[in-house]
């Protein structure tokens, strides 16, 4: 045995052998009955105080229970009940260790609305349902909520496109090509009078600002209060696209004018300078862009002022250069082969 495991070994020997001359000695034998006391004390003193009455809070579950398959719960009742019981300490604490609580089960068939479909349950109503599974010395003191209401839809649906509430805004030089919805539409469920009022199914509010690529989001859908859309969140794509500008050649055409009449202008075509999304650059052309001066537009005027006629889809900042040209109305005949 080397040097070092022979010194450990003496050392557990010397604690082992302090050990049992304390265990055997007239002090141990004098603490260990001063900690029995001292327990057994503290036993009926907790056994004293906790016979007293207090008062505690705890949270139900709730639960609604036998909705026929045809009806459609709009609005949720609340999911718990939070309760001040009165009663013994040993009976309260023995609720607190019972970490498992059963719900108050609602009955659909016991509350159902006679004409309209907005259910109201009392406190009292509650309170019958919670004692039956407290012991009988239990009282309650309070409820939060006092009154758990729920409204449901029997039958009465459509569906109605989803649409986006909030702000949205690209970054300089970038903008949004397309507002995609995953679906596009949901089934909206509400009593008739509610469901007549609806249109759109609203996302929850979005604030997003400076988007410079393609965003996507679950977004949740926010009903009003008796409606329930199916379902209840939809995937948004926002796709983003760069601005690059561009320049086509666009001549001018002269409508209206009088037979044996001809405009021409100086020059005869004009530079159109645009910006336009990359998706869309080869896309734009010349033809899409028309720029026509009507005959009693130039009645005693010395220059014509430019102006578009059509602007195709997608394209932003539009100018004109130059935005007026020299002109002629030129008299035309047959002989002179038009």
């Amino acid at each position: 045995m080397s040097k070092r495991g022979y010194r450990i070994r003496r050392i557990y020997i010397k604690a082992l052998h302090v050990m049992k001359n304390f265990l055997l000695s007239t002090q141990s034998r004098e603490f260990f009955l001063f900690v029995f006391f001292f327990l057994v004390a503290a036993g009926f003193w907790l056994l004293q105080t906790l016979n007293a009455e207090y008062e505690a809070d705890f949270t139900y579950p709730v639960k609604l229970r036998g909705v026929p398959k045809d009806v459609i719960i709009t609005s949720e009742p609340t999911s718990e009940l939070h309760v001040r019981l009165r009663d013994r300490g040993t009976v309260l604490f023995n609720y607190l260790l019972t970490k498992k609580k059963y719900p108050v089960n609602i009955e659909f068939a016991d509350y159902k609305a006679g004409d309209g479909n907005h259910v109201r349950i009392l406190s009292s109503s509650l309170e019958k349902k919670l004692l039956a599974q407290l012991n009988v010395s239990t009282r309650v003191i309070s409820f939060t909520p006092d009154t758990l209401d729920f409204i449901y839809a029997a039958g009465a649906s459509k569906r109605i496109p989803v649409a986006l509430q909030g702000r949205v805004n690209a970054e300089r030089q970038y903008y949004i090509t397309d507002t995609i919805f995953t679906p596009d539409s949901v089934q909206v469920y509400a009593p008739q009078n509610v469901l007549d009022t609806l249109e759109v199914a609203r996302t929850q509010q979005v604030l997003w600002d400076n988007i410079v690529d393609t965003l996507k989001r679950t977004l949740p859908l926010m009903p009003p209060r008796g409606a329930k859309f199916v379902p209840s969140t939809v995937d948004l794509v926002l796709p983003v696209d760069v601005y690059t500008e561009k320049t086509v050649e666009v001549p001018v055409e002269g409508v209206n004018f009088p037979a044996g009449k001809l405009l021409r202008t100086f020059p005869a075509k004009v530079s159109i300078i645009f910006q336009v999304g990359l998706k869309h650059f080869r896309h734009i052309s010349a033809d899409d862009f028309h720029i026509e001066v009507a005959y009693d537009e130039l009645t005693g005027a010395d220059k014509c002022t430019l102006k578009l006629k059509t602007v195709p889809k997608g394209v932003r900042n539009v100018r004109i250069e130059p935005a007026q040209v020299d002109f002629l109305i030129e008299q035309v005949t047959p002989d002179n082969g038009y």
